[in-house]
């Protein structure tokens, strides 16, 4: 079985992704959750760029990319683990 990872699925790994990340230029770790009652991991190490944007409240250091160093993205069920069609460009189109 190939578990196919939604827009959705992209969308809540980009966001818990970001709050790992906070203010820093590098990651490197893993993000563990749930999902759809399957077990997602995320285990990555990737650089931050971010860009000066500026507000009419002020200056602000935004992520505008991330390159993976290596990552991995784990599915497991009731079954076990088992292979899905995650893509980390997917992901980085996010940002």
């Amino acid at each position: 079985m190939m578990y196919s990872v939604t827009t959705e699925l992209y969308e809540e790994v980009a966001s818990r992704l970001r709050d790992a990340i906070g203010g820093g230029s590098y990651f490197s770790g893993s993000l563990s959750f749930e999902w759809a009652g399957i077990e997602c991991r995320l285990t990555a190490s990737v650089i931050v760029y971010r860009e000066r944007v500026s507000y009419p409240e002020g200056d602000r250091d935004e992520l505008t990319d991330l390159v993976p160093v290596w990552w991995e993205f784990h599915t497991t069920g009731p079954e076990g683990e088992f292979p899905n069609d995650f893509s980390f460009s997917e992901l980085r189109a996010l940002f």
